[in-house]
């Protein structure tokens, strides 16, 4: 009995706090259209009343855009959209027409993969986003902090690169000079990293299709990459030494981080910066972007990211070794 007595108090409570928060909102909502939204945008959403939604939804649509106080009137009328589908949608579905329950992520997302089946991709991504900031104007979360986009690696230049070829050739013993010379060539000539870089063997660098192949076989892609001609000839003698064995050091196929022990273990070179493997790979892309003129195609289309690159390629035959090593193996 007291159980029970405690959970007839707690919903007692819990129906009392309802219709305080109702009158609160009310007036907040009356504050607010009055005091900090312009008059403009106070009558866009005092007008708002579509026939499509019931008026249930709508008076939930017009509160929450007034609680997230839009700056223009346009911005107003899209919050009340977004608003009023997802009000309609939760009448569907039997949810409470309040900001506690609409506006939590699970409904938001349940909402656009079901409520919005029939309209396009863009228009979803675009509803979603709307009522994610309707959501956090109801908070008092902090918003969420904007994380900056790692940048690609600088590459190296000419005159780097032949530097840091010629503290390869000034390290003591020939092992250490041919696994120094085979880690650019293989980066900066190729532009393997990672994975990439620590199943190859002297027996996966090949001569054939009029250029130099070298074979990844161990990467999640494996593939076969054209090295640019400039390394040929360092690249073959580094292979011809290591034959069977790992050319950037170790004897498993399951070592882990193989080019910081080498890098760490080069000796002289006082005045250069530690050569970096992300670099090396960013010189082997920005030669290979400029070979294919990239950057000309870029931007004859007006583009700047290449997001959607990738699936449009992919529908593209893959291009024949041998024009791959003529296009991608010139001496740049």
């Amino acid at each position: 009995m007291r159980r029970a007595s405690a959970c007839c108090l707690e919903l007692g409570d819990i129906a009392t706090a309802s219709r305080l928060r109702i009158h609160h909102l009310r007036h907040s909502i009356q504050y607010i259209c009055s005091v900090r939204l312009s008059s403009e945008v106070s009558t866009a959403i005092a007008r708002f009343s579509p026939a499509a939604v019931s008026p249930g939804a709508a008076s939930f649509a017009r509160e929450a855009t007034a609680l997230a106080e839009p700056e223009s009137s346009n911005r107003a009328k899209a919050l009340l959209f977004a608003a009023s589908r997802l009000a309609a949608f939760a009448e569907s579905v039997g949810l409470e027409l309040c900001a506690e329950v609409l506006l939590r992520d699970s409904v938001i997302e349940r909402f656009c993969a079901i409520g919005l089946k029939g309209v396009s991709h863009a228009t979803r991504r675009t509803v979603r986003s709307n009522l994610r900031a309707i959501a956090r104007a109801h908070t008092c979360a902090p918003p969420p902090v904007l994380l900056g986009r790692e940048k690609a690696k600088a590459p190296y230049t000419v005159a780097e690169i032949a530097t840091y070829l010629a503290l390869a050739d000034a390290q003591p013993t020939e092992s250490r000079r041919m696994r120094a010379i085979g880690l650019i060539c293989l980066g900066a000539g190729a532009g393997l990293v990672g994975a990439d870089l620590r199943g190859v063997t002297g027996r996966h660098v090949v001569a054939r299709s009029g250029g130099l192949i070298v074979e990844v076989t161990t990467a999640r892609r494996p593939r076969s990459v054209p090295v640019l001609s400039r390394y040929h000839n360092r690249l073959e003698t580094v292979a011809s030494f290591f034959a069977e064995r790992f050319i950037v050091g170790g004897i498993e196929l399951s070592r882990r981080n193989v080019t910081t022990p080498l890098v760490s273990s080069l000796a002289g070179g006082r005045d250069l910066c530690r050569i970096e493997v992300a670099r090396l790979r960013a010189t082997w892309l920005a030669t290979a972007a400029e070979a294919i003129g990239l950057k000309a195609f870029m931007d004859a289309a007006g583009i700047y990211c290449s997001q959607r690159l990738g699936d449009l390629v992919a529908s593209l035959p893959a291009a024949p070794e041998d024009k791959a090593v003529a296009l991608l193996g010139g001496s740049r």
